[in-house]
Protein backbone atom coordinates (compact mmCIF):
# COMPACT_ATOMS: atom_id res chain seq x y z
CA UNK A 1 0.00 0.00 0.00
CA UNK A 2 1.79 3.23 -0.54
CA UNK A 3 -1.26 5.56 0.13
CA UNK A 4 -1.56 6.88 3.65
CA UNK A 5 -1.14 10.49 5.34
CA UNK A 6 1.20 9.92 8.42
CA UNK A 7 3.97 6.97 9.20
CA UNK A 8 5.17 5.86 12.65
CA UNK A 9 8.62 3.88 12.88
CA UNK A 10 8.21 1.87 16.04
CA UNK A 11 11.26 -0.39 15.09
CA UNK A 12 12.98 -1.42 18.31
CA UNK A 13 10.09 -0.66 20.89
CA UNK A 14 8.63 -4.11 22.78
CA UNK A 15 4.38 -4.15 22.92
CA UNK A 16 2.44 -2.29 24.33
CA UNK A 17 4.95 0.59 23.24
CA UNK A 18 4.02 0.13 19.57
CA UNK A 19 0.51 0.32 20.06
CA UNK A 20 0.37 3.46 23.00
CA UNK A 21 2.53 5.03 20.10
CA UNK A 22 -0.15 4.49 17.70
CA UNK A 23 -2.87 5.82 19.70
CA UNK A 24 -1.24 8.58 20.38
CA UNK A 25 -0.68 9.56 16.68
CA UNK A 26 -3.65 8.30 15.64
CA UNK A 27 -5.58 10.59 18.40
CA UNK A 28 -3.79 13.64 16.36
CA UNK A 29 -5.17 12.33 12.78
CA UNK A 30 -8.37 13.25 11.27
CA UNK A 31 -11.59 10.70 10.97
CA UNK A 32 -10.27 8.57 7.55
CA UNK A 33 -6.95 9.36 7.61
CA UNK A 34 -4.35 6.47 7.08
CA UNK A 35 -1.60 5.90 9.43
CA UNK A 36 1.62 3.28 8.46
CA UNK A 37 3.04 1.86 11.48
CA UNK A 38 6.58 -0.18 11.36
CA UNK A 39 7.30 -2.43 14.02
CA UNK A 40 9.77 -5.23 14.86
CA UNK A 41 8.10 -6.94 17.54
CA UNK A 42 6.59 -10.11 16.54
CA UNK A 43 3.52 -9.31 19.26
CA UNK A 44 2.46 -6.27 17.38
CA UNK A 45 0.88 -8.81 14.91
CA UNK A 46 -1.98 -10.18 17.22
CA UNK A 47 -1.76 -6.68 19.44
CA UNK A 48 -2.02 -4.47 16.57
CA UNK A 49 -5.44 -5.47 15.12
CA UNK A 50 -6.96 -6.92 18.78
CA UNK A 51 -6.47 -3.27 19.49
CA UNK A 52 -8.19 -1.44 16.20
CA UNK A 53 -10.82 -3.61 16.58
CA UNK A 54 -11.47 -2.83 20.17
CA UNK A 55 -11.29 1.24 19.10
CA UNK A 56 -13.12 1.06 16.09
CA UNK A 57 -10.12 1.55 13.32
CA UNK A 58 -9.10 -0.30 10.45
CA UNK A 59 -6.26 -2.12 8.93
CA UNK A 60 -6.34 -1.23 6.07
CA UNK A 61 -3.39 -3.49 4.93
CA UNK A 62 -0.76 -5.16 6.68
CA UNK A 63 2.51 -6.75 5.65
CA UNK A 64 5.74 -8.47 6.45
CA UNK A 65 9.27 -7.17 4.71
CA UNK A 66 12.41 -9.05 6.18
CA UNK A 67 11.85 -8.44 10.29
CA UNK A 68 9.66 -5.35 9.49
CA UNK A 69 6.09 -5.72 10.44
CA UNK A 70 3.35 -3.03 8.01
CA UNK A 71 0.08 -1.65 9.51
CA UNK A 72 -1.98 0.57 8.10
CA UNK A 73 -4.52 2.01 10.27
CA UNK A 74 -7.61 3.86 8.72
CA UNK A 75 -8.69 6.82 11.70
CA UNK A 76 -12.67 5.89 12.63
Amino acid sequence: MSEYDDELDCSGLNCPMPILKTKMKIDKMDSGQVLKVIATDPGVCNDMPAWASKVGHEIVNESEEGKKFLFFVRKK
